[in-house]
This record gives C-alpha cells, structure tokens and sequence, in this order.
C-alpha cells in the first residue's frame, strides 16, 4: 500500500497514463514485495531532460526509457521518513518503444514504473539470477494489474 505518490508530468504528452493507474502499479508492486507504506514520485519527461539525466547520472548519451533514483537520506533525517526516491520516464521513448514491441502506451508505462519501483527497493538486473527475481516480481505484478507478460517477446529495459 502506497503511502504518496507524487506525479509530476513534464513530457508535455497526453499519452502519460492517469494518476489512478500509476497508483494501482505503485501500490501493488509494493503489495508484492511486502513492502510498507513509501514516498516516492514518478516524473514524465521528453527526450531532452532524459538525455541530460541519462548523461549525468549513468554517463551514457540519448534518452532512455526509465531511470530510477533512490532516495539518500541526508545526515540528521528522522528514520521515520520512508522515501523512496524518485522514477522518470522518457514518454516519447516510451510510446517509440510500445509500438515497435506491438503493445499499449499504457501497459509499456506500467511495465516501466514497476521496473523502476524495484530497482528503489534494491532489485536489479545485473546477473541472471538477479535478472529473472526482478522479472519474476514484474510478471507478478503486472498480471496482477491486468498487464500481460512483457518478456514474452524478451523485450529489453535499458
């Protein structure tokens, strides 16, 4: 159960999904993983703030579909404070991406905050074996939301 999620939509495109949906993938991803009331934003952005964090952040050039930023607590916080971090999405990578793998705006951007929800709690997909307990999850979680399996084409998240 999700405690707050702060949307913020920068993209400028009317494809970003509903508040609601990005609460059910959200809150249910953190249902799966047992994971307790968080704070977290997921931001919509186009190609050039992507690009500009993707450079920054993992010195990599070009938008990509999704980065994840968990959240550093600064010295003296409360350990109370249960933040996550933050989840961007790339919109028009985004929908590039649903329509060469042949599937819905919407279930691309669900597949993609549920990636990004589990990589701020620690999953990765850097070994096999982490890969497929953080595929596992996703599948979990995504059939759960009425999402059908995004690896049954072995499609790639970057």
């Amino acid at each position: 159960m999700v405690g707050r999620v702060d949307v913020q939509r920068a993209s400028g495109h009317a494809s970003e999904p509903s508040d609601a949906d990005i609460h059910q993938w959200v809150g249910q991803a953190l249902d799966v993983i047992r994971r307790r009331s968080s704070l977290l934003t997921v931001r919509f952005v186009d190609e050039a703030e992507m690009a500009s964090l993707n450079q920054q952040f993992r010195g990599r050039s070009g938008p990509t579909n999704v980065l994840s930023f968990p959240f550093e607590p600064s010295p003296g916080l409360p350990p109370s404070i249960d933040i996550l971090g933050d989840v961007v999405i790339c919109m028009p990578v985004v929908e590039k991406e649903a329509a060469e793998q042949g599937k819905s705006i919407s279930d691309h951007c669900g597949h993609l905050t549920v990636h990004g929800v589990l990589h701020l709690n620690g999953f990765d997909h850097e070994t096999a074996a982490d890969a497929k307990v953080m595929e596992d999850l996703e599948i979990q979680v995504l059939t759960a939301v009425g999402i059908q399996d995004p690896y049954r084409g072995d499609e790639a998240i970057s």
